[in-house]
């Protein structure tokens, strides 16, 4: 199920999501070898950030919220994690964040120096206070920060969304004159919050987290759906897609790459080859190929 995005030969359009398994070389190199196609790095930011304080995840049956908080050692501490990653025989994305237009181009400047295969440029992350979605539900915004960031970088450029936007098809359009390369969509919809009824308080530390699993889907099928229309360049559709089936969907609403996160905790990390053997198996018995269903549900 190899497949070409953006210049790149990819062995299926199955990527790991930003955030869910960090930077460590050796467990990026795993994904890969469990059947991933594109794996991306967790969001790298200006400073170090130790994140939120405990609890910072829970599982909620139906999918999970997280404040996990952007932790990062920041872009001049992993001096290790890029040496190792420069001898790997597999594609990554890193995914960058920042809290105004000068960081995420002091970032991604040197991030491109490393040579990762793609930029991703988180502008839609729903549990910090300072960074992300103050750019993503703006056009106006979104276009700038892919003007700036695209001056400082010589790989393709991916723009990450967010479902807050009022008109995501108009963000993801913003971004496409901007010259962004690819759009990804969607980060975790949110805040959303859990209170514990016995101590009467919010279980999440920061009070407030962002919605990811089965449960967001349906949100995240619309939103592909949406920019599909918008845009002509590809996107990465991700939101809920635990299955074969889910990734189908994802490509029916116009998603080139379909990307997996929170279901790495339901499935184990080999779910990159459960999924791939379970879209070979549908397209199989239905006859029909990765391009005859790309769009299909327009």
């Amino acid at each position: 199920m190899a497949i070409k995005f953006l210049g790149k030969t990819l062995k299926n359009p199955l990527v790991l999501a930003s955030g869910v398994l960090g930077n460590s070389s050796a467990i990026l190199k795993r994904v890969h070898e469990q059947g991933c196609g594109l794996v991306t790095m967790k969001s790298i930011g200006p400073e170090p950030r130790d994140g939120h304080k405990n609890p910072t995840v829970m599982d909620l049956g139906s999918g999970m919220i997280n404040a996990v908080g952007l932790p990062t050692p920041g872009y001049l501490n992993m001096k290790n994690e890029w040496h190792d990653l420069e001898k790997r025989n597999f594609p990554i994305v890193a995914s960058i964040y920042g809290g105004s237009i000068e960081e995420f181009q002091k970032v991604a400047r040197f991030v491109s120096s490393k040579k990762p295969d793609f930029i991703e440029i988180n502008i839609s992350c729903p549990n910090s206070e300072k960074h992300g979605m103050i750019f993503g539900v703006n056009p106006e915004s979104s276009r700038d920060v892919v003007l700036a960031v695209k001056k400082e970088i010589n790989v393709p450029l991916i723009a990450k969304l967010t479902p807050q936007a009022l008109d995501i098809g108009e963000i993801a359009r913003a971004c496409e004159k901007a010259g962004a390369d690819a759009i990804c969509a969607i980060n975790t919809l949110g805040p959303g919050m859990v209170i514990d009824i016995e101590s009467q308080m919010p279980i999440l530390s920061f009070k407030k987290g962002g919605l990811s699993g089965p449960m967001i889907k349906p949100v995240a099928v619309r939103c592909v759906y949406d920019i599909y229309k918008a845009v002509d360049i590809p996107i990465i559709g991700l939101g809920g897609v635990t299955t074969g089936a889910d990734a189908i969907e994802m490509i029916m609403a116009g998603a080139s790459l379909v990307g997996i996160g929170s279901a790495v905790n339901y499935r184990g990390i080999d779910i990159f080859t459960k999924v791939t053997k379970e879209m070979d198996t549908w397209l199989l018995e239905h006859d029909l190929s990765m391009e005859d269903i790309k769009g299909a549900a327009h």
